[in-house]
Parts: C-alpha cells; structure tokens; sequence
C-alpha cells in the first residue's frame, strides 16, 4: 500500500482527493494539510511514498515547498496539483523535483490514473510540459560540455566530416571520434542529427 500526503489550502478538494484515493486498493491517504508550514514538520513521522501539492499554496508556496521537501526527502515523489497546466509554475515544478502533474478538474479516472503511472515508474504529464523538461535538460548538459567539445559541436552543425574537424584542430580522427561519443553521453542522444538539432535550438534562443 502506497502512503499519500495531501498539500491543499482548499479543503474541499482535500477532501474529494482523500475519498478518490482512499477508494482505491493500493493507496492510502495518511496526512493532508493546508500548507507546507503544517505539512513539512510532520513528513519525519509520516514518511509518506507520494505528496500531492498544490503549486498556489499561500504561504510558502508549491515550488518553495517541493525545494524543502525534496532536499530533506529525496525518495518522496511530489506531483503537482494545478489550475492550468500551461502555467510555466508546473515546468519550474518539475525542474525542481516534481515527478509529474495533474490538473484540478481531473476526475477519479486521472487522479487514479496518475497514481498508477507513477507506480509503474512513468510521469503523469503532457507531452508538450515534458518536451520543455528534456529541453532543459538539454540545454543545460550542453553548457556542460568542455570548450573543446564545444568546438567540435559547432563544426558538427556546421555539416563539417570528423576528418574535417580533425584538421581544423589538429587532432586525429580518433580523438574527434571520441569527443563526438562524449557528447553523446552527456547529451543523452544517439546520433548526429540529435545534436545538431538541440543546438540548433538552443543557439536561436
């Protein structure tokens, strides 16, 4: 059984979420509370596997919140209850530490569905919420990479062959070879199209 915790000013919705998750056989609502002041302190005790968080929360709010709790709880998985899903609060949620997200009208299929995924290891999201995560992330590997990787990367999106770049450096074709496979590793691609879009990308920034 799954041990959830609800962060929600409004009890009401507390309360639907309580009743939705508690109807289900493999969670278990143990905590909710208005806000992170009142939560947070209680987490120790509670040390619950999944924290639903509202991102509008007064006081300290949903991002502040997933901070604290991340840094002091790095096993609990937070995902992030929200108006509107568009909101660039549920992409800097994310980027802080939440698993995933669900919108305030999602009704007890989402809820549970939401729940179900993370249990099977996925991130209840949208598509295009989690094209900006990796996007970042890539974006934030790719100021990562050492000058000389850098070089050859812009060789690469120049159209440049490694033999090319090789000269252009005064390196062997093998020493190219091996900063084109640490890109890769840092940028999580497996080919050259992928690089030179990503910074294609990033560069029109």
């Amino acid at each position: 059984m799954k041990k959830i915790v609800l962060i929600e000013d409004y009890e009401l919705v507390r309360k639907t979420y309580k009743d939705i998750i508690n109807s289900t056989e493999n969670f278990e609502v143990i905590g909710d509370f208005e806000s992170c002041e009142l939560a947070i302190p209680e987490l120790n005790e509670l040390r619950p596997d999944v924290i639903f968080m509202d991102i509008n929360l007064p006081g300290i709010n949903g991002i502040e919140g997933i901070k604290i709790i991340k840094k002091q709880f790095p096993d609990i998985a937070i995902i992030v209850v929200t108006v509107n899903e568009e909101s660039n609060f549920v992409f800097e949620a994310l980027c802080v530490g939440a698993v995933g997200y669900i919108t305030k009208v999602s009704g007890k299929q989402k809820i549970i569905e939401a729940l179900e995924q993370l249990n099977q290891g996925g991130a209840p999201m949208s598509v295009k919420i989690a094209r900006m995560v990796v996007e970042s992330f890539q974006e934030k590997k790719i100021n990562e990479l050492s000058d000389r990787e850098n070089e050859v990367l812009t060789y690469l999106a120049k159209g440049k062959s490694y033999s090319s770049i090789g000269e252009e450096l005064n390196v062997s074709v093998n020493t190219i070879k091996t900063h084109v496979r640490n890109i890769y590793e840092k940028l999580h691609v497996t080919s050259k199209d992928e690089v030179i879009e990503i910074y294609n990308r990033i560069n029109k920034k």
